[in-house]
């Protein structure tokens, strides 16, 4: 692709970074047949290839996002499935990224579009401010699960029961069972602690197991991804820092082996730290140190072995792909095989390589795009016949659950219940 931004243009380092992702595309199209939006919606302006174009047209003229351009940056999952798909390396990731940050400082969205933005970027990284909220939400949500557009929807996602903090949640050290073999840090995420803290307490069961120290440490917070990919930079870089800092204590202290990460939306997000704050000469050498150690669980756990296993009743496991775990850390074996090393009977749906719609907010923001894509892959997901789906993500397993009765765990739940570890609530009574 040919670019003419300006000489001055490319003195910044973000244009330049843009510059070098646009002049990589070849125009092949080879993302239209695996992107989301365009598959539903058939728009060119709604699939990579179009947008990549919006954005050049958008940063070469320094224009202000327009009200042509907005809804299609907004209407992308960042599923980076055309990252998979590109034969020719185009980073859509950080160019997507780029352009959303030019569209929150530039454009120009309706009053209550802007509210639910702001609601969201301040609550969601919040915990205390998240669980506040569920607790006032549970009383309306009788009434709010009929509310047509956003407010149903977000009605419709949120938790019949809320779940209280875990006595297991807080900076603090879980040492090993047995020799020690790894010692590494928990990213305890901000989000996923409130909506389902089983899924910390799972993970650190099974890596103590398996001789790993588990450390949260202390000033560790929201990975910044929520609104990273809602283009708020500041407080994204600021979250970024926080954690980049609580984690360098710990490198420099005891030492670290890997920083665990078991939200692949987060690890995709905390891989990128070094990229993210490349240009800020105090901080860019220790995130790209940080950025250097992010380990999915699944990946750690693959590289540990898993240990010996105890019987499970026979259960069929359908593998939901996160799109942040397949696409975004291409991370796609793994859990599959330690499934299956549990002792369980893995299937993949068909369309795997499709979004389940949850995205961070995006099924907040755009539920109806959401929810057909959660349909269709529920739709695919019931043609296995499955017992239970298991993803590595909190955004898609509550995605997934919004719309169907299988029960819907977390991988290491299953893990940690094979090799030891309490039935993951969420099964029941089905398999006692």
């Amino acid at each position: 692709m040919q670019t003419h931004f300006s000489i001055a243009q490319l003195g910044d380092p973000d244009i330049a970074e843009a510059d070098r992702i646009l002049r990589a595309c070849v125009h092949c199209g080879f993302c239209t047949a695996t992107c989301p939006t365009y598959v539903l919606l058939g728009d060119e302006r709604d699939s990579p290839r179009g947008r990549i174009y919006l954005i050049k047209e958008m940063l070469e003229n320094e224009r202000p996002a327009s009200e042509d351009v907005v809804p299609h940056i907004d209407r992308c999952l960042s599923c980076l499935s055309c990252m998979t798909t590109c034969p020719s390396g185009v980073h859509y990731m950080h160019l997507v990224d780029h352009a959303r940050r030019h569209v929150e400082e530039t454009g120009r969205r309706p009053w209550h579009d802007r509210a639910l933005r702001q609601l969201l970027a301040f609550v969601l990284p919040r915990p205390a401010a998240f669980r506040l909220a569920l607790l006032g939400a549970s009383v309306l949500r009788p009434v709010g699960r009929r509310l047509p557009g956003r407010l149903g929807a977000l009605f419709r996602l949120l938790p019949a029961d809320p779940a209280g903090p875990s006595p297991w949640e807080g900076p603090r050290v879980f040492p090993a069972a047995g020799p020690r073999r790894r010692r590494v840090v928990l990213l305890e995420g901000c989000a996923q602690k409130v909506l389902d803290p089983a899924i910390n307490e799972a993970t650190v069961r099974l890596l103590t197991r398996h001789g790993c120290e588990v450390v949260v440490a202390e000033g560790a917070g929201c990975c910044g991804a929520l609104v990273h990919h809602m283009g708020r930079e500041r407080p994204a870089l600021a979250q970024a820092r926080a954690n980049v800092e609580a984690w360098m204590r710990e490198i420099e202290g005891e030492g670290l082996d890997a920083i665990v990460v078991n939200a692949s939306g987060c690890g995709t997000t905390v891989k990128d730290y070094g990229f993210m704050l490349r240009n800020d000469p105090d901080w860019a050498e220790r995130a790209a140190r940080v950025s250097a150690l992010a380990r999915d669980v699944s990946e750690v756990m693959a590289d540990l072995g898993l240990g010996p296993t105890v019987p499970v009743p026979p259960l069929r496991v359908t593998y939901h792909a996160a799109c942040s775990l397949q696409h975004g850390q291409r991370i796609r074996e793994a859990p599959k095989a330690l499934l299956a090393a549990a002792g369980f009977a893995v299937a993949e749906p068909a369309e795997g390589h499709l979004c389940c719609g949850s995205a961070g907010t995006y099924n907040l923001l755009q539920p109806e795009l959401a929810t057909r894509l959660r349909d269709r892959k529920l739709a695919n997901i019931d043609a296995t016949a499955p017992g239970v789906v298991a993803t590595g993500n909190i955004g898609c397993m509550t995605q997934l659950a919004a719309g169907t009765d299988t029960p819907v765990v977390h991988t290491v739940e299953l893990l940690d219940w094979a090799t030891g570890g309490p039935v993951p609530e969420k099964l029941g009574r089905a398999v006692v």
